[in-house]
């Protein structure tokens, strides 16, 4: 290769860099691409109608909340329940998540699936058809739930002007990157948008475990 030659292949490569570098800043200026996104764990929980509550705590019982949650409208309720699997073991102190839902739910990792003998299918909630069967158990009686153990998939909750904003609809598929020592890039996370979502992206305690999150943290969108 000539001098010349060698000069004028420096410079494409010097352009190229330029270019990416530009490209990539401003990436990280848009909604989303820089460190901005809360990432919340999902431990075990379980959402209930009012007639499956009311068999497990009693007639005329109502929710306690003790906390409310990012997503507008709902919250952690002081009630638990017992999740029995086929194979007779229990997991306790399982917390019921307010308002009353329309189907009965329960939400658990890939290893709480393992512990109790479920194969659980990776859902968004409320997809429950042809899902295991579980028991759960309240101070006053067990209730044997035909379908409704899931284990629920990675998403991101937006209002519909946050979505507007990251130029996202519901339903599409986004990467989302944590960052940390054990920083992972999760992949096919479902966009949820609806009227009482706020930005959020959950995660179960298997996939915090594995990015090491503990609590919470913050993600980018990396496509």
């Amino acid at each position: 290769m000539s001098v010349s030659e060698k000069e004028a292949w420096e410079e494409v490569i010097r352009l190229v860099v330029e270019t990416v570098s530009r490209e990539l800043s401003v990436l990280d200026t848009l909604p989303g691409h820089s460190f901005s996104i809360p990432v919340e764990v999902s431990n075990r929980h379980c959402h209930l109608t009012r007639e499956t509550f009311e068999l497990l705590y009693g007639k005329g019982q109502q929710l306690t909340p003790i906390r409310q949650l990012s997503q507008v409208g709902e919250f952690a309720c002081k009630e638990t329940v017992t999740v029995v699997g086929p194979n007779m073991r229990f997991l306790e102190n399982v917390r019921i998540v307010g308002p009353w839902r329309k189907h009965d739910q329960v939400e658990l990792s890939f290893t709480d699936g393992f512990y109790l003998g479920l194969e659980l299918p990776t859902r968004l909630s409320g997809d429950i058809v042809d899902s295991p069967p579980v028991i759960l158990v309240g101070p006053k009686q067990a209730v044997t739930l035909k379908e409704g153990a899931i284990r629920a998939a990675r998403h991101l909750h937006l209002s519909p002007d946050e979505a507007q904003r990251f130029q996202l609809r519901n339903g599409d598929k986004v990467d989302i990157e944590v960052p940390g020592t054990n920083g992972l890039v999760f992949r096919e996370v479902i966009v949820r948008v609806s009227p009482t979502g706020r930005l959020a992206f959950h995660i179960d305690t298997d996939e915090a475990n594995a990015a090491g999150i503990k609590g919470t943290g913050f993600g980018r969108l990396v496509r």
